[in-house]
């Protein structure tokens, strides 16, 4: 994230801050280890993104400014898919700063400027969904070891699983789906999936691809399926189909602690979907977006670029300057990310004005980053199912 961004991202930042403050402290009585299959409320669905929305989040300038390591930068065109054969259902992660336990349904600024960060881009391969939901808010996600507070859990989720029922219910028969969720939001899918997908033969033949980033998705150690969900396994390679990539990224130089809040199951993020187990024989599963094998590979990252250089570019991307790979530290498994060593920018990238991505030390890491460290890198896989979807089967 560039210092010219972290004033529009500040109070998201400071949100995911708050609600991950004090979360290893969850207490988890009365959680399950099995998704709620409780059904939801019916209500009418507010959306946040859905195609034809006016003051949509998830469609713009999707231009990007390529700043190579050597050599001038250059704009890549890219624009909305007219077309495209598969459709994108979003959930986005704690932004909201309501005072109440639940976010009311009203779009606010955080909650656009999240989609627009995260989910817009993937407006060049399917068309977006995202209702908008009644997750616990930032303030009082800290506060889950209360009953009531448990119920707004249950709240979160049941909102959500009814803005699914209404984005099913608008999808043509058969069509496919990619599901995307980051924190919060992946946590709900995480639910969502093992209650309403997995055990469902018809949905699941119509999920492309689940990316579950920062939801401490579990699986046996050293297994691709298993644990979490019972018949959808994780992506082993880069044109797989039915299948989910879920990862936490932490820095090279501040690995996570013992206390983390991801990449150890039965502790921090895990609650929100009900995984107490501590179990040895789980792992919260680590799949590298940029290489679908073990070591080191280069990440396209993606931000967005508030204050362009140019105006013809609404994103900006530094493809040489970060690597990761799927590491194990401290009992945690992870996405180490580490700046690429042979990398250096001249001039355009400095101290004051380069994509900081920031670590907020051992517990929680590179949270806020997650989905846009890897954003093109999970954009390229959607695009690779799609062909592979059109011309394989």
């Amino acid at each position: 994230m560039t210092s010219r961004q972290s004033t529009r991202f500040a109070p998201i930042l400071l949100g995911l801050a708050v609600a991950m403050g004090s979360m290893i402290a969850l207490a988890p009585a009365g959680a399950t280890n099995r998704g709620s299959s409780t059904p939801a409320r019916p209500t009418a669905t507010h959306w946040l993104c859905r195609p034809g929305l006016a003051n949509n989040p998830c469609i713009g300038n999707l231009s990007t400014l390529v700043i190579p390591a050597v050599g001038p930068s250059i704009v890549r065109t890219l624009s909305v898919a007219k077309h495209p054969p598969v459709d994108c259902f979003y959930a986005y992660p704690t932004v909201s700063q309501q005072p109440s336990l639940n976010a009311n349904l009203a779009v606010e600024p955080s909650e656009a400027a999240i989609a627009s960060s995260q989910a817009a881009p993937f407006s060049q391969v399917c068309r977006v969904f995202a209702p908008i939901y009644r997750q616990v808010t930032s303030r009082r996600l800290s506060g889950l070891v209360t009953p009531p507070a448990r119920q707004g859990l249950e709240t979160s989720y049941n909102s959500l699983l009814s803005g699914f029922r209404a984005f099913l219910a608008q999808e043509p028969k058969g069509r496919h789906f990619v599901l995307l969720g980051h924190s919060q939001g992946a946590a709900m899918l995480i639910r969502l999936i093992r209650s309403q997908i997995d055990p469902n033969p018809s949905l699941r033949s119509r999920l492309l691809s689940a990316l579950i980033i920062g939801g401490n998705l579990t699986v046996p150690k050293g297994k691709k399926v298993g644990g979490a969900f019972r018949h959808i396994p994780l992506c082993s390679s880069g044109h797989q189909l039915g299948c989910a990539i879920a990862y936490s990224s932490f820095s090279q130089s501040d690995p996570p602690g013992t206390d983390a809040f991801f990449g150890i199951p039965g502790q921090g993020v895990s609650y929100l979907w009900g995984q107490t187990s501590r179990a040895p024989s789980l792992e919260v599963a680590c799949v590298n977006p940029a290489a679908f094998s073990n070591g080191f590979a280069r990440l396209n990252p993606r931000w967005p670029d508030d204050a362009s250089m140019t105006s013809q570019t609404g994103y900006l991307t530094y493809p040489s300057l970060y690597r990761s790979e799927c590491a194990w530290d401290h009992g945690s498994h992870y996405l180490e990310v580490a700046a690429e060593p042979t990398t250096s920018y001249p001039a355009i990238v400095h101290p004051n004005d380069r994509p900081i991505v920031q670590s907020f030390g051992p517990k929680w890491g590179l949270h806020a980053n997650d989905v846009n460290i890897a954003q093109g890198d999970l954009i390229a896989f959607v695009a690779r199912q799609e062909f592979y979807l059109l011309h394989h089967r």
